[in-house]
């Protein structure tokens, strides 16, 4: 399976900041739409960072300071990022080597065009194995 019919049932619609969000409007965001990450992006095409729970929990520990200043300050910027044209299944193998949990999608042009998470490949995965598993037992069965 192809991440374009991944984000097909999911939509292409993404959450996006500009960089001088405060990091307070990016928890709002997160609790408000029930999200893990949110992308950096001045125009909502451009991928300059994405911010998740995570790293927004880690610099908890040296304060809350940081909630008043700009996301661009705590974002992650060497994004990895994937095309709707590469596999689910390299997608999860990403997302395990290198610990991340959202991957935003871009297009030829490096342009933002949906997100997916650690969630979405799993499920995709599982209705996988379960076709697969319905097509095995018709096939025993006659």
């Amino acid at each position: 399976m192809r991440i374009y019919e991944l984000l097909r049932t999911k939509g292409f619609h993404v959450i996006t900041v500009r960089p001088s969000a405060t990091v307070l409007e990016v928890v709002g965001l997160l609790e408000e739409y029930n999200l893990g990450a949110v992308v950096i992006s001045p125009d909502g095409r451009e991928v300059s960072g994405i911010v998740t729970e995570r790293d927004i929990v880690r610099r908890l520990l040296e304060g809350t300071e940081f909630l008043t200043g700009p996301v661009s300050a705590i974002m992650t910027t060497d994004v990895q990022t994937c095309t709707a044209a590469d596999s689910v299944r390299s997608l999860m193998t990403i997302m395990t080597e290198q610990r991340i949990r959202h991957l935003p999608v871009v297009d030829d042009n490096g342009r933002l065009s949906g997100i997916v998470s650690i969630g979405d490949a799993v499920k995709s995965h599982i209705t996988e194995i379960e076709f697969e598993r319905d097509q095995l037992e018709g096939y025993v069965s006659g």
